[in-house]
């Protein structure tokens, strides 16, 4: 788990745009396990996506990239300006650091329901478990720590993801 202990005096008014990306349009807010209905919606909107519309592979893939792009550009800022106005170092409710390592994870899947929900399992269970350097990466400051260690939890979970593939 993240390491949650107030680091300043919260706000006493939200940044609408900040608090809507930081927690995925509200996903962050549910409970219990904030970061699972976070990694859950993303997977749920891959899937609406690719389901859906069924693009061709290499467009799901680039509107995959399109989408972690977009999540770390507007979400590294929007953390950083949620957890200095929730007075938190890392708030639970921020959800848009499990949807873009979510996504990492989905770059190697098959858009199928077996490979949709290995993803997820995958994914949460290096981020809940934060292996070497992972953990580490919390220590940036601000936007970055709260990002960056579950893009790593991500990359982890498509290393191995990406074996199993060529197994299942």
């Amino acid at each position: 788990m993240s390491n949650s202990a107030p680091v300043t005096e919260p706000a006493t008014r939200k940044t609408r745009w900040a608090w809507t990306i930081a927690t995925f349009f509200g996903a962050g807010l549910g409970k219990p396990g904030p970061g699972t209905w976070g990694s859950v919606a993303a997977v749920l909107l891959w899937a609406a996506f690719a389901w859906g519309l069924q693009p061709a592979p290499q467009t799901l893939l680039l509107a995959l990239i399109a989408g972690i792009a977009l999540t770390l550009l507007l979400g590294i800022p929007a953390a950083t300006r949620v957890a200095r106005e929730s007075g938190r170092k890392d708030p639970q409710c921020v959800v848009i650091d499990e949807v873009a390592g979510q996504w990492i994870t989905l770059l190697g899947s098959r858009a199928d329901w077996r490979h949709a929900l290995l993803a997820l399992l995958l994914f949460r269970i290096f981020d809940i478990t934060k292996p070497f350097p992972v953990r580490q990466l919390e220590s940036l400051p601000e936007g970055w720590g709260i990002v960056l260690d579950d893009v790593a939890a991500g990359l982890y979970a498509l290393g191995v993801a990406w074996l199993l593939h060529h197994w299942i």
